[in-house]
């Protein structure tokens, strides 16, 4: 599985590498889930994190000039999406699919934790001054068993919408806020929390020359049912990516979390890294390929020590 996990990243660096960022023929292409425990059984169901989305900025339009070449005009659109990717509030329809190798978990530290997080984003006009953006996270995960006498699950795990509301028309700094939310969906209690939770939302982020950098955070209290197992978890997400040129971006976005009802020795899971992305074309459809890894210099016992990250995004920047 390994081997495998080792050449499915060297292929998405090949195809990275290999894809012309302006092609016009049809050429190849940190959520809510993040909780931490202190008991073995809540470790396996909540220390997997989501990643911020990946959208675009509202502010310009995409259109080439007339006298440019079409080669030309899809490297330069290539290029902005690249940046424009990078705004978790703008108002661009998109469709992450981004795979988590998670390693070094459970009691010795030795298992791996495989997870596929489908999340779109869809936003909607309110008016001329406001945009509600929609981005829900779907998880689907497949875990072994971390500890003696702890069995492995695999399947669905909690649903989280977060609803931003948005200037249409923002200044220099693009901010957004609004309610976020987890449903107890998960197809086995080890895959979720069992709970209703819901919390404030809010990100705020600005764009200078080929720097994107901003925050996101929000914080969770379950309401339903009533139980002993409560949640009450925060996740904070700061990004920061440089844009190079030929539509590549080198960026990092750790989902720093905290689950308050756990010991203080328990209770945060920080991780360090980053990765490499890049814009480019499958016919006239713009795609986003990442790769990333990030290592846990803080987490609770029994997570994983470390993971890879493999996002592979659909983007739709027609949107009106």
């Amino acid at each position: 599985m390994r081997r495998l996990i080792f050449t499915a990243a060297i292929g998405a660096l090949t195809v990275l590498a290999a894809s012309p960022a302006g092609a016009a023929d049809d050429g190849p292409v940190q959520g809510q889930n993040a909780r931490t425990s202190a008991s073995p059984a809540a470790a396996l169901k909540l220390f997997v994190p989501d990643q911020a989305i990946e959208t675009a900025d509202p502010r310009t339009t995409l259109a080439a000039a007339p006298a440019v070449k079409e080669g030309e005009a899809k490297g330069d659109e290539a290029t902005e999406l690249a940046k424009k990717t990078q705004n978790p509030v703008a108002a661009m329809i998109s469709v992450p699919f981004q795979f988590n190798t998670y390693f070094g978990a459970g009691k010795d530290k030795d298992k791996t934790i495989y997870s596929l997080n489908i999340q779109p984003v869809i936003p909607s006009k309110l008016n001329d001054d406001w945009n509600l953006i929609t981005r829900i996270i779907v998880p689907l995960n497949w875990q072994p068993s971390l500890y003696p006498g702890m069995g492995s699950a695999s399947g669905m795990g909690d649903i989280n919408p977060s609803l931003f509301f948005s200037p249409s028309k923002p200044g220099k700094v693009i901010w957004g806020v609004g309610p976020t939310f987890i449903f107890p969906t998960a197809t086995d209690r080890l895959l979720g929390s069992g709970k209703y939770s819901a919390g404030p939302t809010g990100v705020i982020l600005a764009m200078d020359g080929p720097w994107v950098y901003g925050v996101l955070a929000n914080n969770q209290w379950s309401y339903a049912p009533r139980g002993d197992q409560r949640v009450n978890q925060m996740l904070i997400n700061p990004f920061l990516a440089y844009n190079l040129p030929n539509a590549w971006s080198l960026s990092t976005s750790p989902n720093i979390t905290a689950d308050w009802t756990a010991p203080s020795d328990q209770r945060w899971t920080v991780p360090v890294g980053g990765g490499v992305a890049r814009v480019f074309f499958i016919g006239k459809l713009p795609v986003k390929l990442s790769l990333s890894a990030y290592y846990n210099v803080k987490h609770p016992d029994g997570a994983p020590q470390w993971f890879v990250q493999t996002q592979f995004s659909l983007l739709f920047p027609a949107w009106k």
